[in-house]
């Protein structure tokens, strides 16, 4: 059977509902974890994730800065696993997030954290998981089971569980109305035709994915994704980041796949996209509309946030055809397992 009927292609597929059920699920979880950061404000937020996770974390970092103008940073796990060592964390915010909760440096360090004295919050799809049982409050991904290796439909749990979060804790109603029309608009990417790509990419062996703002996490996870899914090497760059120094590799050898944001970060990147072309970049950019001449189809912007998780979904789609094109098992990538263990 195709790997296009079975597997992560339908566990994308089923994204939309995930986030439709999720609605309930976070409710109340939410609004405790709301009401314990309006009783006692934290100075900073400290994520801790790795993978797929780690893409999410990068996400959640840029709406708790933009919507609420907190300072959020990554975690290094070896801090606690390796060094043994405890940070001065009273107070403040500590999110860990893992589809399985069973990564031992998370649990390690998500101990750490509590015992410093900082507020522990799990994002987890596993409730039950030694990560959920080590932290104060549970925020369930709410994605069902999945059982490709490649995290998709968890990817798109969390980053919808964060825009929970972020339009609670900002009391944001225009984000919460984004959010109930997120299912209707995931499903509605996932039927995008971006297969003006897959000859170029197939053909390849590296390639550069660009985001900025919202779209820069959509880019870290469509990195990894070429890697995991189709044994294709990519690195994710910032737009900004990308001209210090990587835009020396702009040529038709490394094709660019560009995420372009809906807000205020899209200005920098159209221009940038400008740029590419007139050096000569084999470049494809997510645009509103029909696609064609390097442009791959994105619905019509909604709210930037809710548009970025619908551009990964758009992505996910690609990646299980382009893998079906260069012959890779999409569904189980080699040298890799559902749940990686590190410490």
């Amino acid at each position: 059977m195709s790997d296009i009927n079975v597997g992560m292609a339908v566990e994308l597929r089923e994204a939309p509902d995930a986030v439709q059920r999720q609605a309930h699920c976070l409710a109340a979880p939410i609004r405790e974890l709301v009401g314990r950061l309006e009783r006692k404000p934290p100075q900073f937020v400290l994520t801790c994730a790795r993978g797929t996770s780690a893409h999410a974390a990068t996400f959640g970092k840029h709406l708790i800065e933009r919507h609420l103008g907190i300072a959020v940073a990554a975690a290094a796990p070896n801090i606690a696993t390796v060094y043994g060592r405890q940070l001065r964390l009273q107070d403040q915010l500590f999110l860990a997030i893992s589809q399985s909760g069973r990564s031992d440096d998370l649990i390690e360090f998500a101990t750490m954290a509590k015992t410093a004295g900082a507020l522990s919050v799990a994002m987890v799809n596993d409730t039950e998981s030694p990560l959920a049982v080590a932290s104060d409050i549970v925020l369930p991904m709410a994605a069902g089971p999945e059982l490709s290796v490649a995290a998709t439909k968890t990817f798109v749990a969390a980053l919808s569980a964060l825009l929970r979060l972020a339009a609670g804790w900002a009391a944001d109603a225009g984000l919460q109305a984004a959010l109930d029309r997120l299912p209707d608009r995931i499903a509605a990417a996932s039927g995008l035709d971006w297969s003006a790509a897959l000859d170029v990419l197939s053909a390849k062996h590296s390639l550069v994915t660009i985001g900025r703002g919202p779209t820069l996490a959509i880019a870290r996870e469509a990195s990894l994704k070429f890697k995991e899914t189709c044994d294709l090497h990519a690195e994710a760059f910032s737009g900004a980041e990308f001209l210090h120094g990587p835009v020396a590799l702009v040529s038709t050898l490394y094709p660019i796949l560009l995420f372009m944001p809906t807000d205020a970060a899209g200005a920098g990147l159209r221009e940038l996209a400008a740029d590419l072309r007139r050096k000569g970049a084999s470049l494809f950019v997510t645009e509103p509309g029909h696609g064609g001449d390097g442009r791959l189809a994105a619905l019509p912007p909604d709210h930037p946030d809710t548009d970025a998780v619908c551009l990964i979904q758009s992505f996910y789609a690609l990646a299980v055809r382009l893998a079906e094109r260069r012959g890779t098992n999409v569904n189980q990538p080699r040298h890799l397992q559902k749940v990686t263990r590190t410490r």
